[in-house]
């Protein structure tokens, strides 16, 4: 097994299961309805806003992963249609799912000596850093997604 296939593994582990924490995307997200998608609580950003914003750079990978150009803004990463219905949300799951394989698979795609080279422009840093950052961060908003699901529990 190469470290590309590592990586794309520890990608899928995040949103399907079988990592460290034992927690993962999927199974967090599995028993949650649109309407809890969308409370809100406190000054928190709702469950379908983090799903929104974790895709969001998700896409960006992929984007430059198929040879297109590394196009993405962090004040756009939070600004998603509304989901106001069970449709709605289920559609942006199966979309999350859909793109988190999709990645896996290009993850995989890529040779085990591009993870050290530039990300498209040297101050990015390289691919390994920018992949890895996507699992970091994807890993800190799942703990969030976690959290609010506690919160709304212990309010209802």
């Amino acid at each position: 097994m190469n470290y590309t296939s590592q990586i794309a593994k520890h990608f899928r582990d995040l949103y399907f299961g079988g990592n460290w924490t034992a927690v993962n995307m999927k199974d967090t997200l599995s028993d949650v309805d649109w309407k809890q998608a969308t409370t809100k609580i406190d000054s928190f950003n709702t469950l379908a806003t983090l799903v929104f914003h974790t895709n969001y750079y998700v896409d960006i990978l992929i984007q430059v992963l198929e040879g297109g150009p590394l196009d993405g803004n962090d004040k756009l990463s939070f600004d998603h249609p509304a989901v106001k219905s069970e449709e709605d949300w289920q559609k942006l799951l199966q979309n999350s799912w859909a793109k988190a394989e999709k990645l896996a698979t290009l993850i995989e795609q890529l040779p085990d000596e591009k993870l050290l080279g530039d990300f498209v422009d040297p101050k990015y840093g390289s691919y390994y850093r920018n992949i890895n950052g996507i699992i970091e961060h994807s890993h800190y908003h799942l703990g969030q997604m976690v959290i609010l699901k506690k919160l709304m529990k212990k309010q209802s």
